[in-house]
């Protein structure tokens, strides 16, 4: 089969099980392997240290298996058993986890490298899945990868929903379409519970999947702290941390996007949730703007708690820098208008932009204040986004719970 060894000392990486083998470790390809063909990966001496997907970039093989337990098809894929078998072992994690549950029922199944498959995320949604292709390998493998949804679901799932033309690599040649793998007669859109919360998902055209799962644990935290609190929600998306303020007392809460589509949706959210907060529209404002000029904008003192969460700044590292003046700009700008006794939920989701660069971009921009600022909390992305200890990298998501005085 198609073989790629590696240079004399460059396997120490894969022998300690991280999941990538980059392009300047590779001393030799032997074939002519397509995009996403599964490879054999060789050590100097010939040795078989594993398999994974070949691409052409940084990253040249990205590792599915350790061991020969699942050797690939004639046709340069992985069988369905090993589909199967690396499914059912994440579903079973997360069945571990409580989920889904009567309060909770949208959920991430599988994350990429901390369930070993690197290049593949699959969100639930109710009984619809949906899953995006990081990799030509995985999007090649998207028939295979529904199939053992189904199969392992046991009836869970009546629906896997492919939504990779975003994210699978654009120039590896690929057919790229968004659409369902499997027949299905529903609406793209529905509704779901998070935490006993009610949110309205459209996976065909929200963002990512349709939801930003990995804050589920945050949101709950805010809403814990939102009583009796005028908040402000910044880049607040479909409206994910207004909901749990508005239904854990907030005194009023105000989010801001700048999209009018996600603001349309923001709004039909919070009236999904009327119930459970009484008198919720008449204490929440939903404002299509830039964030950052808002805040600018917005008098000091106005807002005591405060969630700054913006998108990627950061999707590669050739950027970091301007990113990180990014943060220390927002930040700053934040923390100098929250009330005092304030508190900020901070984030940054940029995989580029570790958890020390982020503290020391949010550090740089108190001391620009010269306010009193403390740290509460360090925050994470939540239990069904998990890290594989070999692969550092899939810690991603970042966030500080500070109190301002």
């Amino acid at each position: 089969m198609t073989s790629v060894i590696l240079k004399r000392g460059r396997d120490e990486s894969l022998r300690r099980f991280h999941p990538w083998i980059f392009s300047g470790a590779v001393d030799a390809v032997e074939g002519s392997p397509y995009e996403g063909e599964t490879v054999a990966v060789l050590a100097c001496d010939r040795s078989c240290l594993g398999f994974g997907h070949y691409q052409k970039g940084s990253i040249a093989v990205r590792i599915l298996s350790f061991n020969r337990d699942f050797i690939p098809s004639d046709d340069g894929r992985m069988p369905l058993a090993f589909w199967e078998d690396r499914i059912g072992k994440a579903l079973s994690m997360r069945r571990a986890l409580g989920l889904p549950s009567s309060a909770t029922d949208c959920y991430r199944l599988v994350h990429g490298e901390g369930d070993s498959l690197p290049g593949l995320i699959v969100d639930v949604y109710g009984d619809v899945a949906v899953l995006q292709a990081h990799s030509a390998g995985m999007y090649l493998s998207v028939d295979l990868v529904s199939e053992a949804l189904m199969r392992c679901s046991a009836g869970l799932l009546k629906a896997v929903y492919n939504k990779s033309s975003a994210t699978a690599p654009h120039k590896a040649g690929l057919d790229l379409c968004d659409g369902y793998v499997t027949a299905y007669e529903g609406q793209d859109e529905g509704t779901v519970k998070e935490n006993g919360n009610q949110f309205y998902v459209n996976w065909a055209s929200g963002q990512k999947t349709g939801f930003f799962l990995d804050q589920r644990d945050n949101r709950e935290l805010v809403g814990a702290y939102a009583r009796g609190r005028n908040v402000l929600n910044l880049f607040c998306y479909t409206g994910g941390f207004s909901v749990y303020a508005l239904n854990n007392g907030a005194a009023s809460v105000t989010s801001v996007d700048s999209s009018q589509t996600a603001v349309d949706m923001l709004r039909r959210n919070v009236e999904l949730n009327i119930c459970q907060a009484s008198g919720s529209v008449g204490r929440h404002d939903a404002v299509c703007a830039d964030a950052l000029d808002y805040l600018r904008d917005t008098e000091a003192g106005k807002f005591d708690l405060m969630v700054v969460d913006p998108p990627a700044f950061a999707k590669h590292r050739d950027v970091l820098d301007n990113a990180l003046r990014a943060y220390r700009r927002l930040n700053a700008s934040a923390i100098g208008r929250i009330a005092p006794g304030g508190l900020l939920f901070t984030y940054s989701c940029s995989q580029a932009v570790d958890r020390r660069a982020f503290e020391l971009a949010v550090f740089s921009a108190a001391a620009q204040t010269g306010r009193s600022v403390r740290i509460l909390r360090r925050l994470t992305q939540p239990a069904d986004h998990p890290v594989s200890i070999y692969h550092p990298e899939g810690d991603y998501l970042k966030g500080l719970m500070l109190y301002v005085e």
